[in-house]
């Protein structure tokens, strides 16, 4: 990604554009947003369970499977053959959401309980990508 100093007209004389400073710069989200490139994935958000930490349906979410998990981390597991998007409560071997209508889930030792990684970020959708999503799912 490029980023290029656009100057304005805006009416007014004798004050140089704010972006004169700038020259064009070289970019990359994956440098920006990924720290271990091998072990990291993006999934889709899906649910309202997870809108009090910020993240929506749609939205993308940045998956390190290299870092370790620590108390109310949010996380990806698989719980019981479903892939959820949830806060990690260590202490309590709780699952829980962000939202306080969703109630704790604890894991037990018949749970089948595979993390998957820890949401180090998440991307926030604007505009519905059908493309993007189909490719997804």
């Amino acid at each position: 990604m490029k980023i290029i100093p656009i100057k304005a007209q805006a009416g007014i004389t004798g004050f140089e554009s704010p972006a004169a400073e700038y020259r064009e710069l070289g970019l990359s989200l994956d440098q920006l947003l990924v720290q271990h490139p091998n072990a990291t994935f993006i999934g889709l958000a899906s649910g309202d369970s997870m809108q009090g930490v910020g993240i929506f349906e749609g939205d993308l979410l940045i998956v390190d499977r290299a870092v370790t998990p620590q108390q109310n981390d949010v996380i990806v597991a698989n719980y019981n053959n479903e892939f959820v998007c949830k806060l990690l409560d260590i202490q309590h071997r709780t699952l829980r959401s962000a939202s306080p209508i969703y109630s704790p889930v604890n894991i037990s030792d018949c749970d089948n309980f595979q993390l998957e990684g820890v949401v180090i970020g998440s991307v926030r959708m604007h505009r519905n990508n059908l493309g993007l999503i189909k490719c997804m799912r």
